[in-house]
C-alpha cells in the first residue's frame, strides 16, 4: 500500500477505531459527538460548511479506503457514521440530552434502514455509496431532532 492509501484507510476508519472487532460502526459514531460539540461553538453557517467538507472527505476516504483494502462498504470503515452524526447534530446547540438522543436515533436509523436510506445505498457504489446512506440517516434525524426540541425544548436544554 503506498502512502495515499494508508492514509485514506487511517481516515477512514477514523484513526483504526472502525478496526475494533465488536461494534465498530457505534464506536466510530462516538467522534461525531465531539464533533457536533465543536460544531455547537460555530455560528451555524461555519458549522455546515464543516459539516460540507466532512461529508467530501468521507466520500474521498471511504472511497479510496474501499479500494486499498479490496472490499465493498467494509464494517472498518467509519467516517461515514462520522458525516452522518455532523448532519444530524447541524446547527443544533449542545446539550447532553440531545447528543444521546441524537446518537441513539442515529444506529438506529443507520442500522435499521428504513426506507429511503436503504434505497439509497443499493443504488450508489464507492464513497458515495458508503456515504450516502449514513448522510441520509444523519438528515432524518435531524428531521426528527428538530421537530422535537420545537414540541419539548425543555426536555432537551
Amino acid at each position: 500500500m503506498n502512502f495515499i492509501s494508508k492514509l485514506s484507510v487511517f481516515i477512514a476508519t477514523c484513526g483504526y477505531i472502525g478496526k475494533l472487532p465488536i461494534g465498530p460502526g457505534t464506536f466510530g459514531s462516538v467522534p461525531g459527538l465531539l464533533l457536533y460539540w465543536i460544531m455547537a461553538q460555530m455560528h451555524t453557517l461555519y458549522a455546515v460548511c464543516l459539516t460540507l467538507i466532512v461529508i467530501l472527505v468521507a466520500v474521498w476516504t471511504a472511497g479510496a479506503a474501499e479500494k486499498a483494502m479490496g472490499a465493498k462498504d467494509p464494517g472498518s470503515i467509519v467516517i461515514d457514521e462520522i458525516a452522518g452524526m455532523a448532519v444530524a447534530f447541524t446547527g443544533l446547540g449542545f446539550s447532553w440530552p440531545l447528543a444521546v438522543s441524537g446518537f441513539l436515533l442515529f444506529r438506529i436509523f443507520d442500522i435499521i434502514k428504513p426506507f429511503p436510506i436503504d434505497w439509497l445505498e443499493k443504488r450508489f457504489d464507492g464513497g458515495i455509496g458508503v456515504v450516502i446512506d449514513d448522510v441520509a440517516a444523519g438528515l432524518v434525524c435531524r428531521i426528527i431532532l428538530g421537530a422535537a426540541l420545537a414540541v419539548l425544548p425543555s426536555v432537551f436544554a
